[in-house]
């Protein structure tokens, strides 16, 4: 199965440079501009379902990205969603967040999540695909989401993943097996 991967637009937190995690952010309007953008270049013919985390952020950029998109077609999954960073949500990312990623790979952040656990919903999510008879899906998240990804189909470790800055980028395509 191919899976193709997209994050979520721009959103509020991020232009202000917060963490989101389980918040339910709205998007910006220049999130909802740079949808408009790189959204006509995406087929939804040759695509048989769409999985979206039940956060705002990524539903409504599939909805908007794809107004033709049916109930039948779109399927939203709260194992989607970004890692719970509990009391670090809304806190600045790149100067707290996203230096107390890897201290929180096992360890829950503070009333929130680990990686470790984010990662067990993607496990338990990406195993439920194996299952379906698709043939190419289209999977909204955001970075846990990616992270997750490569961590359950290209066999990546988390701590790879948590080194590498994440760069934005259309979209990554990933194979199922």
């Amino acid at each position: 199965m191919k899976i193709t991967f997209l994050t979520h637009s721009i959103t509020f937190d991020n232009e202000a440079d917060l963490a989101s995690g389980w918040n339910d952010i709205e998007l910006s309007p220049e999130g909802i501009k740079r949808i408009e953008a790189w959204a006509k270049d995406i087929n939804l013919s040759d695509i048989d379902a769409v999985y979206a985390s039940d956060l705002q952020r990524a539903y409504k950029t599939a909805q908007i990205a794809f107004p033709e998109i049916t109930t039948r077609k779109l399927f939203l999954d709260w194992r989607l969603r970004e890692c719970d960073y509990g009391d670090l949500t809304q806190h600045p990312k790149s100067t707290e967040v996203d230096p107390a990623r890897a201290q929180h790979i096992d360890n829950p952040f503070p009333n929130g999540e680990s990686y470790t656990q984010a990662m067990a919903r993607m496990e338990s999510f990406v195993n439920d695909l194996r299952k379906l008879p698709h043939k190419h899906v289209l999977v909204i998240g955001s970075r846990a989401t990616h992270y997750g990804l490569d961590v359950h189909i290209d066999g990546k470790s988390i701590e790879e993943c948590l080194a590498h800055k994440f760069v934005w980028q259309p979209g990554w395509t990933f194979e199922l097996t």
